[in-house]
């Protein structure tokens, strides 16, 4: 790899942390390739990606970043998962590591927030911004449910009371 394409990927790094809601390392060693392709194809799922980088170039990238301190988790063989929403490379590759023992999450970066093994499942145990959406417009959609069942409500007593009295007219 000559100096321009190192260039390359520094400034490549550098976006990443910069533009993601979470960056999640983990090492990978001794994961196959169809096991690392199935994650990328489960971070694709939900809008995320996968990339694996020299932990010197990590570390360069870095560097005047707000996540400057994740460079601390960069020992060994380091890949990082992420994705524009905040929550989503954390469910996936948690997930992941409790179903393959070789991927093993280290910790990982929220914006200037350093994250540990544990606050990565704190932060993959939230609800991703979809899960949130469908929870804000059940609320805003309940009332509105419960004023037509309120208005459709004397309509059917009216309903039972009429099919009563033909009933016992009947009868």
């Amino acid at each position: 790899m000559d100096r321009a394409q190192k260039e390359k990927v520094v400034e490549e790094l550098g976006q990443i942390f910069e533009s993601s809601g979470v960056v999640v390392v983990a090492h990978y060693e001794g994961m196959t390739v169809a096991q690392m392709q199935d994650l990328r194809a489960k971070l694709r799922d939900v809008g995320g990606s996968v990339r694996v980088a020299k932990n010197k170039l990590a570390k360069i990238a870095l560097e005047g970043k707000p996540a400057e301190k994740m460079g601390d988790l960069l020992t060994g063989m380091t890949v990082f998962a992420y994705s524009e929403d905040p929550v989503a490379a954390a469910k996936v590759t948690d997930a992941y590591a409790k179903g393959n023992d070789k991927f093993v999450v280290l910790g990982g970066a929220m914006g200037s927030t350093i994250l540990d093994q544990a606050g990565v499942k704190a932060v993959a145990s939230m609800p991703s911004r979809e899960e949130l959406i469908a929870q804000i417009v059940s609320c805003i959609g309940a009332p509105a449910a419960n004023i037509a069942g309120a208005i459709g409500a004397p309509a059917a007593n009216i309903a039972g009371i009429l099919k009563t009295i033909e009933e016992k007219a009947a009868a």
